[in-house]
């Protein structure tokens, strides 16, 4: 069968068209994208203006007509943090549904790092043992862990490369005194909660998904994405401690010219790249292991399991 899945993320809206079947892995068939960065782009009291409202319902349209094309059968529609914490994020989706009848499913934040976390476990298998999974979006960073395909500590902290972008370092580059009180304040968020994930026990793998921590391994020297999903990618904290004081330096057009760096995520770049530190600091993680499955094949593989069995 032929399922798509709307994401309307905090960076990006994007239509991910998947072949998949019970028991197969999915199989990506079309893509749609487009860069609302509604994290970065809100009113002062935090609602989401008319005029990112008006492209999401445009690109929802064209979406729609692009799924039909394909051969669609069901479409799965959700939205992650920029949505769930505007003042008019119901009001919005309201509007979405009246214009396009698309009912876009508010996910909250700890079950986003839950069906994340799904598919990385289905990604790396049982052998992979005790996984703890970070996921730096734009408005929000997830961490899960957990030996079973459901972990045993799902969290979401505001911590997402837009949203600090915006709150924290407004100026390109970014000041030092800005760099070190984002540090300080992302630090004191991760420490709060490091126990809740290592009470059950150490990682035996710990992952990353997400853009940012795949262009944080990508300018460290992991495989371009043209080397295939297969392909071995890691990050670790040695090559991000080598990077962060380089990141820290350079433009947000600067930053662009790093192998895997898009124009549209490279002055968010540095926010992510001390997330990405602080979480690997004091969850004591040495390696992080770069999954390309994330949120959007996790609610596709949610999706088959509810499927009767043949």
């Amino acid at each position: 069968m032929r399922l798509g899945v709307l994401d309307i993320g905090s960076n990006t809206a994007h239509l991910l068209v998947m072949d998949a079947h019970q028991g197969a892995a999915p199989v990506p068939a079309v893509s749609h994208k487009l860069e609302l960065r509604l994290a970065e782009h809100l009113l002062k009291d935090g609602t989401i203006d008319d005029a990112a409202t008006a492209a999401l319902v445009g690109f929802i349209q064209e979406s729609l007509q692009m799924a039909e094309d394909s051969g669609v059968t069901e479409i799965m529609s959700f939205a992650t943090s920029a949505i769930r914490e505007a003042p008019n994020g119901k009001a919005v989706l309201k509007e979405v549904h009246d214009r396009t009848g698309v009912e876009i499913d508010l996910m909250s934040g700890e079950r986003e790092s839950r069906i994340t976390f799904l598919a990385v476990r289905r990604w790396f298998g049982w052998s992979s043992g005790r996984l703890l999974v970070v996921d730096i979006g734009g408005g929000s960073l997830e961490l899960a862990s957990g030996a079973d395909e459901s972990p045993d500590e799902a969290l979401s902290l505001p911590l997402g490369a837009g949203r600090l972008t915006r709150d924290w370092l407004p100026d390109d580059p970014p000041k030092p005194r800005q760099l070190k009180e984002l540090r300080k304040y992302v630090r004191a968020q991760v420490a709060d909660v490091a126990s809740r994930l290592t009470r059950f026990g150490q990682p035996e793998l710990s992952v990353a998904t997400s853009k940012t921590l795949r262009q944080l391994a990508r300018i460290a020297g992991a495989p371009a994405s043209s080397e295939g999903l297969y392909a071995k990618r890691t990050l670790t904290r040695a090559d991000l401690g080598t990077w962060l004081p380089k990141l820290a330096e350079m433009t947000a057009q600067q930053r662009t010219e790093l192998p895997g760096v898009s124009l549209g995520r490279a002055h968010q770049l540095m926010a992510g790249a001390v997330v990405a530190e602080a979480a690997m600091d004091i969850l004591g993680i040495s390696e992080l292991a770069i999954c390309p499955w994330a949120l959007r094949e996790g609610v596709i593989l949610e999706r088959l399991d509810l499927l009767p069995v043949n």
